[in-house]
C-alpha cells in the first residue's frame, strides 16, 4: 500500500482527504505543521508528499527528502514560488500544483473586494463607527460604467473577466497567451494601455522573476487617482512601500489585498501583536484599502479539488506516470 503524508492540512480538507484515501486503497497521514526543517523527519518513511504553504521550503529539506526516497512535491495549490525548482530538479523531485482548483472562488472573492471599494463601503464603516450616519460625499459609481484591466488572463484572469463582463464591464487584459476563447469577454491589450485606462486594475499572474514587483511606484503613477487596485494573485507582484505611497499620496484611490509579499511572518496563523509588521498596519488603518488573509480560494469546492488533484498527481508519479499538472521552468 503506497504512504502519502500531507503537510499543512486543514479541519476541511480531512473529509476529502479521507474519501480519496478510501477509494485509491492509500494510506495517508495528515499533520497541521508546515514544511519546515523541524518536521520533514515526519516524511520518513512515507512515498510521497503533499504541501501547502506560502513561506519557502529551507534548503535543507530538499537532500532530506531525497534521503527518504521521496521523488516529488506536490503543492495542493496554484502557487509554487515557496519552492526552488533548481534545488528540487537536482535532488530528483518532480514538482507539480493545482493550477485550476476553483477560479471561480478566487474571482468572486476579488469582485467582492471590488464592489466594497467601489461602493466606499470602507468609509461607511469608518463612519457608522463614529455614529455618523450621513452618506453625502460617498457618493460611488456602478459597475457597467467602469473599465476593469485584468494583468493576467489565465483560469482565474479568464473566470475575473467574465464575471465583470457579465455585470457591464469593459474588460481590458494582457496576457502573454491569447486565449481565443475570452475574447467575448475581454479585449486583449498591453500593460501600459491597462494601467492608464483602467478604473479597476486586478492582478492574476504567477509570481517569477519577471513578475516580481511589477506594481511598484512607476506603474502606480500610470493608473488613474479614481483607480482601485486588485491583488488575489502574491504580495510580492505588489511593491508594497510604494503602495503605501500611492494611497497616502492620493495616487489611487484604495485596494484590496488577498496577500501581501511579507505574509509569511504572520499569516496562517493567530499572531502576536509583535509579529505585526508596521506596513501591514498602516495599510489596515485605511478606509480605502481591504485586506483578507491569502482566502480567496476558501470555498468548499476549492476544498474538495485541491484535495483531490493534488493526491491524483502524487499517485500517478508513484505509479511511475506523468502527473497531470507537472511545474515546468
Amino acid at each position: 500500500m503506497k504512504k502519502i503524508i500531507m503537510y499543512a492540512v486543514l479541519d476541511e480538507e480531512q473529509p476529502f482527504i479521507d474519501a480519496w484515501a478510501r477509494e485509491h486503497d492509500v494510506e495517508i497521514k495528515s499533520v497541521a505543521e508546515r514544511l519546515t526543517p523541524e518536521t520533514v523527519g515526519l516524511a520518513k518513511g512515507f512515498d510521497g508528499i503533499n504541501v501547502q504553504q506560502t513561506i519557502p521550503l529551507d534548503p535543507s529539506i530538499y537532500p532530506t527528502l531525497k534521503s527518504f526516497g521521496i521523488k516529488q512535491i506536490t503543492a495542493r495549490m496554484v502557487g509554487f514560488d515557496f519552492i526552488d525548482l533548481k534545488l528540487a530538479r537536482e535532488n530528483g523531485l518532480t514538482v507539480t500544483n493545482v493550477p485550476a482548483y476553483s477560479p471561480r472562488a478566487i474571482a468572486e472573492m476579488g469582485l467582492t473586494q471590488a464592489l466594497r471599494l467601489v461602493r466606499k463601503l470602507g468609509y461607511y464603516d469608518a463612519r457608522m463607527d463614529q455614529l455618523d450616519f450621513r452618506w453625502s460625499g460617498l457618493e460611488s459609481t456602478e459597475i457597467y460604467n467602469l473599465t476593469v484591466g485584468v494583468i493576467g488572463a489565465g483560469h482565474i484572469g479568464g473566470a475575473t473577466a467574465q464575471l465583470y463582463a457579465a455585470l457591464g464591464a469593459k474588460v481590458l487584459a494582457v496576457d502573454p497567451v491569447h486565449h481565443a476563447e475570452l475574447e467575448p469577454y475581454l479585449t486583449y491589450t498591453d500593460l501600459a494601455t491597462v494601467l492608464k485606462e483602467s478604473d479597476i486594475v486586478t492582478l492574476h499572474t504567477p509570481l517569477n522573476a519577471e513578475t516580481a514587483n511589477m506594481i511598484d511606484a512607476a506603474a502606480l503613477k500610470q493608473m488613474k487617482s479614481t483607480a482601485y487596485l486588485i491583488n488575489m494573485a502574491r504580495g510580492g507582484l505588489v511593491v508594497t512601500a510604494d503602495l503605501i505611497a500611492a494611497l497616502q499620496n492620493h495616487e489611487i484611490a484604495g485596494a484590496a489585498l488577498d496577500t501581501l509579499a511579507n505574509e509569511g511572518q504572520f499569516f496562517e496563523k493567530q499572531a502576536q501583536p509583535e509579529e505585526i509588521p508596521a506596513d501591514y498596519k498602516t495599510l489596515r488603518a485605511m478606509p480605502n484599502v481591504l485586506i483578507s488573509p491569502h482566502s480567496a480560494f476558501y470555498t468548499d469546492t476549492a476544498m474538495r479539488n485541491i484535495v483531490t488533484m493534488g493526491l491524483d498527481d502524487v499517485l500517478l508519479i508513484l505509479n511511475g506516470k506523468r502527473p497531470n499538472y507537472p511545474v515546468v521552468e
